[in-house]
């Protein structure tokens, strides 16, 4: 009975997690996005990188990612968008952050970490892809050359 109840909890959490939730994000600018319906153009892959200012490793990711940037937007019609899980403490870190790194992402802010909780993230980096309004791939952490896997997976999708 305990394998069945697992079972039917597992499925159930796996199908909640396909969509992007309903949830509003504001940039650094201040402008609002909602997740789920500003990022919803048909066949073009969102990918969703959830970092820290304080995650060293996050950062190596997001300047990895950078570095081919362009030319994976044009080839695979994609887009990143940056997801900030600083609260209000290490928010102000964000933007000098930016500055430096001059990142041609869209960067939002999980301020409050609804986002992070609703799709119950717990460690960055955390990575997700969304293609049709459906999560098709999640990667946790990163090592130097993970970006490759990603851009592996992307083109696949």
């Amino acid at each position: 009975m305990k394998k069945i109840f697992f079972f039917i909890l597992c499925s159930f959490w796996g199908f909640s997690q396909t969509q992007m939730p309903n949830i509003e994000l504001s940039s650094v600018d201040g402008e609002s996005f909602n997740v789920s319906t500003d990022y919803n153009e048909t066949d073009k892959l969102y990918v969703f990188s959830f970092w820290a200012t304080w995650c060293a490793p996050c950062i190596n990711e997001l300047d990895a990612i950078h570095q081919k940037y362009d030319e994976l937007k044009e080839e695979l019609n994609m887009e990143v968008i940056a997801v900030s899980i600083d609260d209000t403490r290490t928010q102000k870190r964000v933007k000098p952050l930016l500055n430096g790194k001059k990142w041609s992402y869209d960067v939002l802010l999980d301020t409050n970490q609804d986002l992070k909780r609703a799709l119950s993230i717990v460690n960055v980096p955390y990575t997700i892809v969304v293609k049709n309004e459906k999560i098709v791939y999640i990667s946790n952490g990163y090592s130097q050359g993970a970006e490759e896997e990603l851009y592996t997976k992307l083109k696949e999708l």
